[in-house]
């Protein structure tokens, strides 16, 4: 695989393409100041970046399509060079609400299509507005919807234009086999997102996802934020290990762009997230050296098999899809 700055789009199932590395704009609406996910943005643009993964929960893409609005009419871009992905949140499954869901996204980002749209996790929420339903007592309230009919509702979002492409997001094999089995298939997803990096290498899955030509986003791809509301904070921080820094050194690079190379090399298309110039700057700078097999195989041996991001709170739902090996 030959990727350059300039060009470093991969095959999608579908006959589209997906830009191997893409900046993640996930953040907390409570605790991030306004206008930094639009400029953020915008600097991942000038530097070369042309995949934007976000999602309508993350409660920025009014940001994110100010951002890619000024660039067009810069003359930087044009609207396919962009792929944005947007994401249909778990209160959102039950197949009434796809296309209402996905046409306020594109209200909101001023698009027309989006290029790449998934289920976000397989665990659906009570339908409604509230993206967090809970009852008086603080319980969560789940739901219980037939993933084959969410899916079924996607798939004409696709007809109508709305989106290219059809993903899925924290899908497990069996999960995934739910959707490739599924009578009467038009589309199948061209992507399953999930935590992917050096200390959960995700063999299995990837093989899996390889046979059936689906494309695995790692998220998370070099480590993540820790907190413990959702986070496994028991694993020690992915960026302070011994091997990929001793690589850093041998290469002049940061840790950082060790571990994104070492998953762009096999395939993974990597999404950090990052609302800091440099870094973003940084983050793309991993087409200009490559790892060698044996160093490719030292980072593989680095796996711990424990995820980051372990969502431990919806654990006892019927559709937690990580109780299952993978």
């Amino acid at each position: 695989m030959n990727l350059s700055a300039a060009n470093h789009r991969i095959p999608l199932s579908d006959g589209n393409s997906i830009p191997i590395i893409g900046l993640g704009t996930f953040s907390k609406p409570n605790s991030t100041h306004k206008g930094i996910c639009a400029t953020s943005v915008k600097v991942a643009i000038d530097v070369g970046y042309r995949h934007i993964d976000g999602a309508y929960l993350y409660r920025n893409e009014h940001e994110v399509g100010e951002a890619i609005q000024e660039k067009i009419e810069e003359g930087k871009v044009r609207r396919e060079d962009i792929f944005y992905c947007g994401k249909l949140w778990a209160t959102n499954l039950e197949p009434e609400r796809v296309r209402p869901t996905l046409e306020r996204t594109l209200k909101v980002l001023q698009l027309e299509y989006v290029d790449l749209y998934i289920i976000e996790m397989p665990m659906a929420l009570k339908p409604g507005d509230e993206v967090y339903p809970k009852d008086e007592n603080g319980k969560w309230l789940y739901h219980n919807v037939n993933l084959c009919a969410t899916w079924e509702a996607l798939e004409a979002c696709k007809d109508a234009g709305l989106v290219k492409s059809l993903g899925v997001s924290n899908f497990n094999r069996r999960q995934l086999e739910l959707i490739l089995n599924k009578p009467g298939l038009k589309y199948k997803p061209v992507c399953n997102q999930v935590e992917c990096h050096p200390y959960f290498t995700q063999p299995k899955l990837l093989k899996f996802c390889q046979q059936h030509n689906i494309v695995i986003v790692g998220y998370s791809p070099l480590g993540t934020c820790r907190d413990p509301s959702w986070v496994n904070i028991s694993v020690p921080p992915l960026l302070k290990d011994k091997l990929l820094n001793t690589l850093g050194e041998k290469y002049n690079k940061t840790t950082a762009q060790i571990v994104l190379r070492f998953n762009i090399q096999r395939g993974v298309v990597v999404i950090p997230k990052s609302f800091n110039p440099e870094r973003i700057k940084e983050n793309f700078q991993i087409f200009d050296f490559s790892l060698t097999e044996e160093e490719m195989k030292a980072i593989e041996g680095l796996n711990k098999n424990i995820r980051f991001v372990e969502l431990p709170m919806w654990s006892d739902h019927p559709e937690y899809p990580f109780h299952e090996e993978y």
